[in-house]
Parts: structure tokens; C-alpha cells; sequence
């Protein structure tokens, strides 16, 4: 069974004006279908081939022979998981998720910081993370495809870092896309859902 590119959970135009129709077409139809094709290429007539995302990320993690499975099976998931951190009209952190935030963060206002500063000092390519480990919640980054589902941490929202994802909006104006995402993009309702409260 190969592995197919899941749609987006809006419409191209949705999440402007902060990500333009022509940045989801490009990020989405281009860039998350090429991992999809490599990862089909790659795992063609393996066990991998009938695996699941998530399995493929966990047998070839860390192994050198097969890094090439692993970040692309990484991508279509973060890509696949990025697209759920975001909403039209988001930003609002529902009261049940912002409880826990205040108490692992000390505020809101705090773990807003933390995230953007994650998002901001990734050096290159990779992502922000929320994710929980062992009950708590944690802000991390990865480089490149890594992911803390590879570790396991539970990743409860992303913001993408490559310059793909905010170029054509933003040029080199990397904050001011992380703004935007966590002030208006971020779909908290989400991450809540995966945390389950």
C-alpha cells in the first residue's frame, strides 16, 4: 500500500494573509508531495512499503544506512502534523490546555517566548516543538526532519522553520512569520486534543 499525501484540513487560501494560497500550494502540493514520492521510491517492494508512518520513523531512526527512508517519512509526518497546528482565526488557547501551560511554564506569556525563541535560534532548517514528556510539557526544536515522535516525546504542536514554509510571505523575515503563527495561526484546540484534556 503506498503512502499517499494527506489533504490539507482547509482550503489553500484559508490561513491567509499570513500564508498566502501560493505558499500552501507550493509548501503542500510540491514540497510534502515530493517526500511522499521519495518515500514511495525508497520503501517499493520492502517491508516498509505496508508499515506505518509512524513505524517507518521508529525502525529507521538512527540508522545510517536507511537515513534517507527515515527523513522523508519524518517530513511527510511533521508536514502532516504542522498543517493540523494551523487554523483560520487561531491564537485562542482553550482553558483546559492554558492550565497546564501556566503550571509547566509559569504563564502563558512565558511559554510564547520560549516557543518563539525555539522557532528563531533553530539554525537552518527544522522545526519548534510543543510536545510532553513524562507528563510535563516541554519546547524543544529539531534540525532538518527529526521529530521528538522519533524520541519518544508526545508532539502536541509544530511550526515549520524552513525557509519554505514562510519565504514567499516573508522573504528572510523569520519572526515575523513565527508571530503571525503563534498570534493568529495556532490551532491550540489541536495540540489540546492531543495532550487530551
Amino acid at each position: 500500500m503506498a503512502f499517499e499525501l494527506p489533504p490539507l484540513p482547509y482550503a489553500y487560501d484559508a490561513l491567509a494573509p499570513y500564508i498566502s494560497e501560493q505558499t500552501l500550494r507550493l509548501h503542500h502540493g510540491k514540497h510534502h508531495q515530493t517526500y511522499v514520492t521519495n518515500l514511495n521510491n525508497l520503501t517499493k517492494d520492502s517491508p516498509l512499503a505496508d508499515a506505518s508512518l509512524e513505524d517507518v520513523i521508529k525502525q529507521t531512526v538512527g540508522d545510517a544506512s536507511k537515513v534517507g527512508i527515515f527523513n522523508n517519512a519524518a517530513q511527510i509526518w511533521n508536514h502532516t502534523f504542522f498543517w493540523q497546528s494551523l487554523k483560520k482565526d487561531g491564537g485562542v488557547i482553550p482553558a483546559a490546555l492554558e492550565a497546564r501551560i501556566v503550571a509547566d511554564f509559569g504563564s502563558v506569556e512565558k511559554f510564547k517566548e520560549e516557543l518563539t525563541q525555539a522557532a528563531l535560534t533553530q539554525f537552518g532548517s527544522g522545526w519548534a516543538w510543543l510536545y510532553e514528556d513524562n507528563g510535563t510539557l516541554k519546547i524543544g526544536k529539531t534540525s532538518n526532519a527529526d521529530t521528538p515522535l522519533a524520541h519518544g516525546k508526545k508532539p502536541l504542536f509544530t511550526i515549520d522553520v524552513w525557509e519554505h514554509a514562510y519565504y514567499v510571505d516573508f522573504q528572510n523575515r523569520r519572526a515575523d512569520f513565527v508571530k503571525a503563527v503563534i498570534d493568529h495561526l495556532a490551532n491550540w484546540d489541536f495540540a489540546a486534543e492531543q495532550l487530551g484534556v
